[in-house]
């Protein structure tokens, strides 16, 4: 027992490793593929000049789609990811529920419909209104979600509590649209609804990076808090840990990460679903070693989802919710139907 945690942690920063070396690649890769194809040593080059390591004539047209467009576009993809798959890790060790994620609880479609509402309905201005907003729909539509499956909490209760929840939001959203909006506005909210890493410029950059990694402080804080929340509150209670307030934290702060990256992109579902479940198979259900893998490998899943979107109907772009459907949904069917064989 005692060589088998020496060995686990070195497994784990190995995996990691090499996690954040495929990221790397990945977005690199990000900013070289699209309609101009940039080669690799140009988008070096161009680095290292904003850098000042040197000064080295690039074409201008190469140089604004690196920093204008595409360097940023994947850095809010990867952060994006990051704050999505956290948010799923969290949920399902409070809920204790391996179904759980923001999209699924209908945490997203909450958010949705708070941005939307600043939006159209001029409730706000600017991204800071904009975030508020989705905070305030993804507390409400959580709370509902509490509400429906309060008593004894099953995984299938819960779920269905969460679909009716997005049910009742995306109708909200629906009729906000549909009351408040322009046939160009409805056409933008929709698309951007399925999720769209198009608008988003470094301001995003600035503040996404700093929602995941003060979410990922402050879940990495209660790692041991988290571990005790997988055998049940009564034992998280009976080893000293405040249950209520620890709960309350990560729920703020799960909803914050969630809220601001729907406001900035739309609701894009499934990552918060796959990528724990993965983290687990490669560095176990330790979350001081769970949490840095799941933004690690939530990062890299969004980038290159980011990639097959904008290459799989080329020069058109898919929305980005599309394709992280089309690897979560069958995910969601094979952790469903081993629920049903295991009851």
């Amino acid at each position: 027992m005692r060589r088998s945690r020496p060995r686990a942690w070195i497994v784990g920063i190995a995996g990691t490793a090499a996690v954040l070396a495929a990221l790397l690649v990945a977005i690199a890769a990000g900013v070289s593929i699209g309609e101009m194809t940039i080669p690799m040593n140009t988008i070096f080059t161009a680095l290292t000049n904003r850098l000042g390591l040197t000064s080295i004539a690039l074409p201008r047209i190469q140089e604004a789609v690196i920093w204008d467009y595409r360097l940023s576009r994947s850095l809010v993809a990867a952060f994006c990811g990051a704050g999505l798959a956290l948010s799923g890790a969290i949920l399902q060790s409070l809920l204790r529920n391996p179904l759980a994620e923001p999209y699924v609880l209908g945490i997203s479609a909450g958010a949705s419909t708070g941005a939307v509402g600043v939006m159209l309905l001029g409730l706000g201005a600017g991204a800071v209104s904009l975030s508020m907003g989705a905070f305030a729909g993804a507390l409400a539509a959580f709370a509902f979600v509490v509400f429906l499956s309060s008593g004894r909490q099953t995984a299938d209760r819960t779920i269905l509590a969460g679909v009716a929840a997005s049910q009742l939001f995306n109708a909200l959203t629906s009729y906000i649209v549909s009351t408040s909006a322009n046939a160009e506005q409805a056409r933008s909210v929709m698309f951007w609804m399925l999720g769209s890493f198009a608008g988003v410029r470094w301001p995003d950059v600035t503040l996404s990076a700093c929602v995941v990694a003060i979410g990922l402080a402050v879940c990495f804080w209660h790692g041991r808090a988290l571990d005790a929340f997988t055998f049940g509150e009564d034992a998280a209670r009976s080893l000293g840990i405040a249950v209520r307030r620890v709960r309350l934290v990560l729920l703020l702060f799960t909803a914050l990460m969630t809220a601001t990256m729907v406001s900035m992109v739309g609701a894009i579902g499934f990552v918060g679903l796959v990528i724990p479940h993965a983290a687990r198979f490669i560095v176990g259900p330790g979350h001081i070693r769970l949490l840095p893998a799941c933004a690690l490998l939530g990062a890299l899943f969004m980038v290159l989802a980011d990639i097959v979107s904008r290459i799989i109907i080329a020069p058109q772009v898919l929305p980005i919710g599309v394709v992280t459907a089309l690897v979560g949904v069958p995910f969601f069917s094979v952790i469903l139907y081993r629920l049903r064989r295991a009851a």
